[in-house]
């Protein structure tokens, strides 16, 4: 037997193993479902902190618990046909650095480091990338689904289509995520890049636009400063770099935006430059960033947040949160907003329409032409007392035709809600998965059972 041979099979051998183990993880899962008698919700415990806004009275705290922290491996990763093969509990840490060995990324990361891939698909994760590809959600190929039952669904657009193109932004209320494969794309080591700083929000849609239609970069974001300061971050592979910058202890990268005309990244590096914070970083001193700066990221205050949730404020919350609006409504949204709210930095991911997903109702998307919407997130808006700008920011939404993920604050009444989010078709697949409401319906997770009602 040749050395490249005997490497082969020691590669069949690992990736068998490999299976095995996940099989016996999956059916544990399952064995553990079909044989529960309680009658409390489940919600689903992992490794990770959850990457919703942390809130004081969450009803999945009391949850009994699927444990689900070992579905933790990668299990394949084709360099030739350019996939990842995974398990949910996998951080995009950790496929970006197994990834990046083959000069491949997944391609949409997401600006945390552990975000997990099934929090990804939970909430529909976007990054610089979704302005060619949607979000990482429109990447997935395929999903093995462990229903309330105990029944495995292998699902991809061939089988089980329906459960699979609802699993996305269901927050685990369909059923558990133990498996899925998605698109890789070619990398190089470094990214270079540009800002373009515009006067006017018309001249800085007019700075996406033209990006979107020449596809000639390859990550695109933005943050508006102000009503005259607009910046888009414009992302292009280069393989090599006079000089590369590193914003994970004294420099933040959101505060170098308004100040460089240009800049250099390792491709890790530019992937997670928002790790410590997307708008703002703390702490803003040099000499609390000297001492704490490598300690306080994304992982550690949510991991704290979650702890110590009894001190999160029970009344008036930061606003933190990501609404999407039509391209062509922007202008209409942004008027109000720095009306209304006037709080900066706003981060600007353009998002294509890849789909017409059917999570969303035809009403809704009867009203919306656009082939491109802008993501805009709001992080840290203080609320003034009297006011719940959350249900504004609803409201608004509603005018111009836009929506929101829902991992902030939700006030919808019920029946708005459904009249965003496509009832027929949860109710077609939560019937199929979740016959009973073992994981609650999604409208009561994540608009009551989250505010503790």
């Amino acid at each position: 037997m040749t050395m490249e041979s005997a490497s082969g099979v020691r590669f069949a051998e690992n990736r068998s193993q490999k299976e095995s183990l996940h099989e016996a993880k999956v059916e544990r899962i399952a064995r553990q479902l079909r044989t529960r008698t309680g009658t409390r919700p489940v919600s689903f415990r992992k490794k990770s902190p959850p990457h919703q806004v942390p809130k004081r009275n969450d009803k999945r705290r009391t949850d009994e618990k699927i444990d689900l922290g070992d579905l933790d491996q990668i299990l394949e990763i084709d360099p030739v046909g350019m996939t990842c093969t995974a398990e949910p509990a996998v951080t995009f840490d950790e496929v970006v650095q197994a990834t990046l060995r083959h000069g491949l990324a997944p391609i949409i990361v997401p600006e945390h480091k552990t975000i997990t891939l099934g929090g990804a698909v939970a909430g529909c994760s976007i990054e610089s990338m979704s302005f060619r590809h949607g979000g990482f959600h429109d990447t997935c190929l395929e999903y093995e689904i462990i229903t309330a039952k105990g029944e495995v669904l292998h699902c991809s657009p061939q089988h089980h289509p329906l459960v699979f193109q609802m699993i996305h932004g269901s927050f685990g209320t369909l059923g558990v995520l133990s498996k899925l494969r998605f698109k890789l794309v070619r990398v190089a080591p470094y990214v270079h890049v540009t800002y373009e700083t515009y006067a006017t929000l018309e001249a800085f849609q007019q700075g996406i636009w033209r990006h979107f239609n020449a596809q000639d970069v390859d990550y695109l974001d933005g943050q508006i400063f102000s009503p005259t300061k607009h910046v888009l971050c414009v992302g292009r592979f280069v393989e090599r770099a006079p000089a590369v910058s590193r914003y994970d202890w004294l420099k933040a990268y959101c505060e170098s935006i308004p100040r460089l005309s240009e800049d250099s990244l390792t491709t890790y590096d530019y992937l997670f430059r928002y790790n410590r914070g997307v708008t703002h970083v703390k702490p803003k001193s040099f000499i609390g960033r000297a001492l704490f700066g490598k300690l306080v990221h994304s992982d550690s205050v949510l991991r704290a947040a979650n702890r110590f949730h009894r001190f999160l404020p029970e009344k008036n919350p930061n606003v933190i949160v990501d609404v999407f609006v039509p391209f062509s409504r922007t202008a209409e949204f942004m008027d109000w907003y720095h009306r209304e709210m006037h709080f900066y930095p706003v981060w600007c991911v353009p998002f294509r329409r890849m789909r017409d997903y059917e999570w969303l109702t035809p009403r809704w998307w009867g009203g919306v032409h656009d082939p491109l919407f802008l993501d805009l997130a709001v992080y840290g808006l203080p609320q003034p007392e009297g006011r719940n700008l959350y249900k504004e920011f609803e409201d608004e939404l509603q005018r111009v035709n836009g929506t929101k993920t829902l991992i902030s604050y939700n006030y919808y009444d019920e029946e708005t809600f459904w009249s965003l989010w496509n009832k027929e078709t949860y109710q077609a697949v939560k019937q199929r998965t979740d016959p009973d409401n073992l994981f609650r319906d999604l409208y009561t997770k994540t608009c009551r059972a989250a505010l503790g009602l």
